[in-house]
């Protein structure tokens, strides 16, 4: 009888050892997360419950001085009933997809293809090039530009066409989206370009050895091995360029401000802007440009859901194989 006592006793306090573990190992976990979790409250989910709040609003006062009144969702219906809404949403949409596909995915990888098949510092000089449109002061860069496609006697592309008998023209009114898209693309590119270095360097090199020795030829070995192993850096980057994408304007701002013309290369993060912080008739709209904002956060988190779900990226975290008491 007293060895089945202490045996019970013995269980009992181990399942009460293992209870102070997990409850150890819970407190650790959310002492980690705390800093991100108090980041993410402060300057994510309390801005925008304060967007939404405004977005219910009339307030036009550009010192918040006038009374502001809750009108309910009539900002969201004159958003809604907007005769341009149509057009900024297509400018938004061809944006994202041309500017993504053709160079901060499609451009980046080829760059780190490129330059992880040449001389290592050959490769290094021409991957620090590809960045200085990143590190370049914004409206520096885009000054650059506008000399490029300034309009005729001048413009750095119409004295280098001239030779081959192309007529002088204003390249930047009659080519808007294309120079959008270049402006835009040169600096996405980078961010890319890096991300598919770094994973392209660390496949192992007995694969690439290995294949070479069975003969594959480079781009067998691009198709079969290197794309193969750096699924999730492609995955990542077209997760997080689409979604900055969606939120960038300044290089639209300063290059056409949504021109030439009405809206032709007007984005929603532009017009959540500029109906919000630039004058209109006298007035601010905080109101309705809070009400163009907050609909491009919940666009922005049902991307993130559904490139969750397509994605499959629970499948980076992993179960840890041995359990630490």
């Amino acid at each position: 009888m007293a060895e089945t006592i202490a045996g019970d006793e013995a269980v009992a306090g181990q399942g009460q050892i293992s209870r102070w573990a997990q409850i150890r190992a819970t407190l650790g976990a959310w002492g980690f997360m705390s800093p991100a979790a108090v980041l993410v409250t402060v300057f994510f989910f309390i801005p925008v419950i304060i967007l939404f709040v405004i977005s219910l609003t009339d307030l036009s006062s550009s010192n918040f001085s006038d009374p502001l009144t809750f009108i309910g969702l009539d900002n969201y219906a004159k958003l809604f009933r907007d005769r341009f809404f149509p057009k900024i949403l297509g400018n938004t949409i061809r944006y994202v997809v041309l500017t993504l596909g053709f160079f901060n995915v499609g451009l980046a990888l080829v760059l780190a293809l490129l330059t992880t098949h040449i001389n290592r510092r050959a490769g290094f000089f021409f991957r620090l090039v590809w960045l200085l449109p990143r590190i370049t002061p914004s409206v520096v860069y885009v000054l650059m530009w506008r000399r490029i496609a300034h309009q005729p006697p001048f413009g750095i592309l119409n004295q280098l066409l001239a030779p081959f008998g192309v007529a002088p023209r204003y390249w930047l009114v009659k080519q808007p989206w294309l120079f959008v898209i270049l402006v835009n693309g040169f600096v996405g590119a980078s961010f890319g370009m890096i991300i598919f270095t770094s994973a392209i360097e660390a496949i192992p090199r007995d694969y690439i050895i290995a294949a070479k020795v069975d003969g594959a030829s480079t781009w067998q070995i691009i198709r079969d091995i290197t794309l193969p192993m750096i699924k999730w850096p492609l995955l990542f980057v077209t997760t997080y360029q689409t979604l900055s994408l969606l939120t960038s304007f300044q290089y639209i701002l300063l290059l056409t401000e949504g021109g030439p013309g009405l809206y032709t290369t007007e984005v929603w993060a532009l017009t959540a802007y500029k109906r919000a912080l630039k004058t209109y008739f006298g007035h601010n709209q905080w109101g309705y440009g809070a009400a163009w904002g907050f609909i491009l956060v919940i666009i922005g988190i049902a991307l993130s859901v559904i490139y969750l779900r397509v994605f499959r990226f629970n499948e980076l975290v992993q179960e840890p194989k041995i359990d630490v008491l």
